[in-house]
């Protein structure tokens, strides 16, 4: 289970193909599908750039909260050509904060900026999978962004990778997973374990460094527009792929990596992917 397929040039492999490459320009919420995109050092550009605000609690708003915010996943965010976003709701029509908030239940706004100490609530995985949506928070991700350059709201890092082979192990589509790559593989399971500490070179000048694998959490589990929630998104690679992400942790269920940027450059679906 290495990960790679074939002898490239220069003493590299090829780890796999560029088969999907998605964007979500408001955090939280079901994104878009693109063919080609711009990478800089914060990731996909439009990616992440806005999220939805709790003004009660001044917290942003993440399905990773099921009990409050599993709701989000009905929502779509595209860019337009314009570059503004725009947000529409499970019949397709326009969404405005006000219709969020009377659709969620509570009082939110679209932001561009990351307030000062903005964090996001998580339920761990053990009791999501015994108490599925009704799992309550166990604790707080203190700080949006660790290993993500400053600006968006990333979770952790600027880009999610997920192989072919992670999606062929747990039977869940890639959307669940809500990857910025979705990486065309031939090895089976959870190939891109063996990518953590490697660089991967992506067209004529993109490179990424792939940095830790990532935890799941309950969104997986859940409903993504049509999809239906699907309590083995996360039970199986809890079963079958507990890995720790970082010094100190302790083994999570994991599927797919985080990378950060290396080299800036462009994407393409059909790009050859291959590692240092």
């Amino acid at each position: 289970m290495t990960g790679v397929a074939e002898a490239g040039a220069n003493g590299t492999r090829v780890a796999g193909t560029v088969e999907r490459l998605r964007r979500y320009p408001v955090k939280g919420l079901l994104g878009e599908e693109l063919d080609r995109a711009e990478v800089t050092g914060r990731g996909l550009a439009g990616d992440r750039e806005r999220a939805l605000l709790d003004l009660a609690t001044g917290r942003v708003a993440s399905a990773k909260r099921p009990r409050l915010w599993a709701g989000l996943l009905g929502y779509t965010a595209r860019t337009t050509t314009d570059g503004r976003v725009a947000v529409s709701g499970p019949d397709g029509r326009g969404a405005d904060e006000r219709e969020l908030s009377e659709a969620l239940g509570r009082e939110v706004a679209l932001i561009d900026e990351r307030p000062p100490g903005a964090t996001v609530e998580r339920a761990v995985p053990e009791e999501v999978l015994a108490r599925g949506s009704a799992a309550e928070t166990d604790f707080t991700v203190n700080e949006l962004g660790r290993a993500a350059p400053d600006g968006g709201f990333f979770d952790f890092a600027p880009l999610h990778l997920i192989t072919t082979s992670t999606l062929r192990a747990t039977g869940s589509e890639a959307e669940r997973y809500r990857p910025n790559l979705v990486i065309r593989t031939e090895g089976e399971g959870y190939v891109e374990n063996a990518w953590v500490g490697r660089e991967l070179a992506i067209g004529p000048t993109l490179r990424l460094r792939v940095i830790a694998p990532t935890p799941r959490c309950a969104v997986p589990t859940l409903r993504h527009g049509p999809l239906p929630r699907r309590p083995e998104a996360l039970r199986i690679p809890a079963e079958r792929n507990r890995v720790v992400p970082l010094d100190g942790m302790p083994a999570l269920p994991c599927a797919g990596v985080y990378a950060r940027v290396v080299v800036p450059g462009v994407i393409r679906t059909g790009d050859r992917i291959t590692m240092d």
